[in-house]
């Protein structure tokens, strides 16, 4: 690489909101880089959801068992941890090299190194200066600084997921998306002890209260110790473990553990970038972008959990992106990000899926409508697989039919979620859906008994 070489555009970031953005670039005949500091593949390939799905795939063997027993499946089941890592790591290992590989046949330069603005149109990658036209910044997002004592011996999400061994036991602090998925995981696969901390009233804040209520009763009854009202106040070594003190509503408590996991949530990965020598502008919530994902530079664009825009989600990430790309190569603002409906899942056992409006916030928009809510333990695709914990909750707008929210607990969630989504990005009303005829039976057949 040459001092002040120069390209017509240089992507920082390479998961999900840049790598579609480079290739778009490079396949109009743009001359394209493209540099991080990590493994090419971003936090959803390597680090988040899909290494996540790999291990709760194994452990959805040990629940089905479980479920079954007695029923007819005599089988004994555990989890040998190593082998669910190399598991993992069969995917994950290969991911960087293929992109690489990828980016090599498309004429993309590939860099490795963090990235710094030193001006408008010029960054620094390992002390050389590098000059673009437009620039498109992709770099997620990181664990959020906790500011108590101690926090400097968090393992993070990026390296729980790379342990030779299953702690014994495991704390985690937060009650997210993080902290029940991976608490459900390291319970399954033969964790002695493990406690989620959650500083709010309920874990899954953005979930239905209701059916957020029957996963805790789940996670519960699964020996997870799910405490609430808990504010982590101080992580101190304790031989070879960590004494992690916490506030709850009956005063100091402590707990004695192996590992301490951040699972607190996760801010924009943006502070070394530098962004004010380029003319970008920032907030809490990531890097300021329009409608047409183009920052207060109007040559650098930004897309996915660094920028201000929609849920930190991968698919919104990957919708961003292609957005942005779309509007570099025509040279003006064309195309404008519009959120179709968005579902949402944990990947717990069993899943909770929502999409749309929670009932609240239907509320505070003044619509009118009616609550479909019901238990289904009961029903047959709950009894087939031995499910005791399922339900659903749907929004449907009094006079129109519309569906305006979706909230889902159980099995076939994370799939039917999608159907619902689809169903409201369409404008089916409740009777419409009533009028489809699904493959029966099947976790889709349910949607129509639900509105």
């Amino acid at each position: 690489m040459n001092e002040n070489e120069s390209f017509d555009l240089i992507v920082i970031g390479a998961g999900t909101g840049g790598n579609g953005v480079a290739r778009m670039a490079a396949a109009a005949g743009w001359k394209v880089a493209v540099v991080d500091s990590l493994p090419y593949g971003g936090t959803c390939a390597l680090r988040g959801c899909d290494p996540k799905k790999m291990l709760i795939a194994v452990t959805e063997g040990v629940d089905w068992a479980r479920n079954l027993n007695g029923k007819g499946l005599e089988a004994q089941t555990s989890v040998k941890w190593s082998d669910m890592i190399a598991f993992k790591r069969s995917f994950t290992d290969a991911m960087p090299g293929r992109i690489e590989a990828g980016f090599e046949k498309a004429g993309i330069v590939a860099l490795h190194g963090q990235a710094r603005f030193t001006g408008r149109e010029t960054i620094e990658v390992n002390g050389e200066t590098l000059r673009a036209r437009h620039f498109h910044i992709a770099t997620g997002a990181r664990p959020m600084y906790l500011n108590i004592p101690g926090e400097e011996m968090l393992t993070t999400s990026t390296d729980f997921l790379e342990l030779p061994d299953r702690p014994d036991r495991v704390v985690f602090v937060g009650g997210g998306f993080i902290a029940m998925e991976f608490a459900h995981i390291s319970k399954r696969a033969g964790a002695r002890e493990v406690t989620v901390l959650e500083m709010m009233e309920r874990p899954l804040g953005n979930f239905d209260p209701d059916l957020v209520g029957i996963l805790s009763e789940a996670t519960t009854n699964l020996g997870i110790d799910l405490r609430t009202e808990a504010k982590v106040l101080r992580i101190e070594k304790d031989g070879p473990g960590f004494t992690v003190t916490h506030e709850t509503p009956e005063g100091k408590q402590t707990i004695n553990c192996d590992l301490v996991v951040h699972a607190t949530g996760r801010v924009p990965n943006i502070e070394h970038l530098n962004l004010e020598a380029a003319g970008v502008e920032y907030g809490r919530n990531g890097i300021k972008v329009s409608p047409y994902m183009r920052t207060t530079n109007p040559a650098i664009f930004a897309a996915g959990d660094c920028a201000d825009s929609g849920p930190n989600l991968t698919p919104v990430s990957a919708n961003e992106g292609r957005i942005a790309g779309k509007n570099l190569l025509a040279g003006k603002d064309e195309r404008e990000v519009n959120y179709p409906p968005i579902p949402s899942v944990v990947f717990t056992l069993p899943q909770v899926a929502s999409v749309g409006l929670s009932v609240a916030a239907a509320r505070d928009k003044g619509l009118a409508f009616d609550t479909h809510f019901e238990k289904t333990a009961g029903w047959y695709s709950s009894l087939r697989v031995g499910a005791r914990c399922s339900a659903y909750k749907i929004l449907v707008e009094n006079g129109t039919g519309r569906i305006l929210g979706a909230h889902l607990i159980g099995p076939g969630a994370e799939e039917q979620i999608n159907l619902f989504a689809m169903a409201m990005g369409a404008g089916l009303t409740a009777n419409r859906i009533k009028g489809i005829i699904f493959a029966y039976p099947s976790y889709a057949s349910d949607i129509s008994s639900m509105v």
